[in-house]
């Protein structure tokens, strides 16, 4: 982004979208758009667009040779902080396209109810304008109905857009969807795609379905993986010198601040700049007093950076295992060894709140596979931890690290009965040696794990914290709400089974990468823990 375009003497509503967003990668093909139809339509309504909104809206709406919109396939994913006005382009281009096409059929879901319905309340005082209620479905109510659950607005032409949310099951069971829009698609599940992006298959609207992904960057804990994989995809062969390129079948458009923003050597959060460059209607359409606002109800610097500044996690983070590189050590859980020596890990965190459990065994060619056991909460108590492990110290060695609550565990194991051989403390020497070695399997390829969201999500923001005075290291989280306690725990267990006497006399070598142990169901893992 060139220095006039971030200098403050910039009309920034006169700029074009190239020149206010970090990416913009627009579908192939695209010959024609309807934007022009849509945009004459929202001038009757009473609304104008900036130049940039009016660009983002050109390519949203891009037709292919065959008259098909040239994101049908991919769709449309804009990832923009808050208070962009992102609902204010999609909606007003979703009511247009209702009133100008007969009989569309629109989902628009966030995963909160709250979320929903502030979105529905937002629509419904734009459709009751008289230039737009002319539309409406003539009835008692103007085709508005507010049922808690049950919002929609219709139309006179019997198009329909309803309203609801994902967390509680909104979007099972249509059929016939032309247009569905994925609001706070940073916490979309896999399992809310299948259940309501098939409805589009049956669409017979004759330019295709179209479906909309709009959010911010994901936190460490949310279940962002959809978004984060379709901003990954967009970007795979987007040059980094290039703010437009052309590529596929999906509309990727991404505002943020830069990316080394809050970090040492980097801009300030606070910086109007960089305000200026993650929210291309600041300050003409969002006035400071909103993003102030915005700024002192986030709790923290890393909310602030993603949803005030739409800068994502891995772009500022110095972690140290690339998710491509995780991603390609994941196998099916259904062909995860059950046979093998087996190593248990414990892990407590820094601060003593929490404590997690991971599980490693030695599959028959020397390989290791780890997997996750949940973490817990340390004020829910260990007891249930401490019994599961006790019923399972005959089958491998158990390693416990953390000083919040190491020598407490290792105390009730031992009064639980497990034998001394088979429990132990961690010595720093043996955790530098543990994440050295964990480290290596990782880059080597030797080591395998099942999909598991809370694992997943751990080394996403792994960095490393120094350890003694002779190079150590072990993991730390990148960001201030990120929590490595889980990588941590399967760290240790593959520690333990590599180092297991026991282990070794059965023949196995300690390096490589297939284990299994316990439940396999990835994210009802704490369930093993603390039940």
């Amino acid at each position: 982004m060139s220095p006039a375009v971030a200098g403050r003497d910039v009309d920034r509503s006169t700029l074009p979208l190239s020149e206010v967003a970090r990416h913009v990668v627009i579908p192939e093909g695209i010959v024609d758009t309807l934007w022009f139809q849509v945009e004459e339509r929202c001038r009757e309504f009473g609304d104008t667009f900036d130049t940039w909104q009016d660009g983002l809206g050109q390519v949203i709406l891009g037709l292919r040779e065959d008259g098909t919109w040239a994101a049908t396939v991919g769709g449309v994913v804009i990832a923009i902080p808050r208070q962009v006005a992102k609902t204010f382009i999609v909606g007003r281009i979703v009511v247009a396209l209702c009133t100008i096409f007969p009989g569309l059929t629109v989902l628009w879901t966030a995963h909160r109810g709250r979320t929903s319905t502030k979105t529905f309340e937002s629509l419904k005082a734009m459709v009751r304008r008289r230039a737009v209620k002319q539309h409406l479905q003539p009835s008692r109510n103007d085709g508005i109905r507010g049922t808690n659950g049950e919002q929609e607005i219709r139309f006179r032409n019997g198009s329909v857009i309803m309203f609801g949310a994902r967390e509680q099951g909104f979007g099972r069971g249509f059929d016939e969807v032309d247009i569905e829009v994925f609001d706070e698609a940073q916490i979309l599940t896999e399992s809310a795609l299948e259940d309501m992006v098939p409805a589009t298959n049956q669409s017979r609207w004759r330019h295709g379905a179209l479906l909309f992904f709009m959010g911010t960057p994901p936190r460490p804990r949310d279940p962002g993986e959809e978004f984060a994989n379709r901003r990954k995809d967009a970007l795979a062969t987007k040059p980094d010198d290039v703010v437009v390129t052309e590529a596929g079948n999906t509309l990727y458009v991404e505002c943020s601040a830069d990316p080394d923003v809050g970090q040492p050597g980097g801009p300030s959060l606070d910086d109007p700049e960089q305000i200026k460059k993650a929210n291309p209607s600041y300050p003409h359409r969002t006035p400071p007093m909103s993003v102030a606002r915005l700024r002192a109800n986030l709790k923290s610097d890393d909310s602030w950076r993603r949803e005030g500044l739409g800068v994502w996690d891995e772009d500022t983070a110095a972690t140290v295992i690339k998710s491509s590189q995780w991603g390609d050590l994941a196998i099916d859980a259904d062909i995860a060894p059950t046979e093998g020596p087996v190593g248990y890990g414990v892990k407590f965190s820094a601060d003593g709140e929490r404590v997690g459990c991971g599980v490693a065994r030695l599959a028959e060619d020397g390989s290791e596979h780890v997997e996750a056991l949940g973490v817990a909460r340390t004020s829910d108590g260990t007891a249930a931890l401490v019994a599961w492990l006790a019923a399972r110290a005959h089958l491998g060695r158990i390693l416990i690290d953390g000083k919040a609550g190491a020598g407490d565990l290792l105390n009730e194991l031992r009064a639980a009965g497990v034998p001394r051989r088979r429990v132990a403390v961690m010595t720093t020497d043996e955790a530098i040696t543990a994440h050295t070695g964990f480290l290596r399997a990782v880059h080597e390829g030797s080591l395998t794990h099942i999909a598991q969201p809370g694992l997943d999500a751990a080394v996403k923001i792994a960095g490393k914290r120094k350890i003694g005075q002779a190079g150590g290291w072990g993991w730390q989280a990148v960001t201030s709400d990120g929590d490595v306690t889980a990588l941590d725990a399967v760290t240790i267990a593959r520690h333990a089974v590599v180092t297991d006497k026991r282990a070794a006399a059965a023949g196995r070598a300690p390096s490589g990468g297939r284990t299994a142990g316990g439940n396999r169901t990835s994210g009802r893992r704490a369930g093993v823990v603390v039940s």
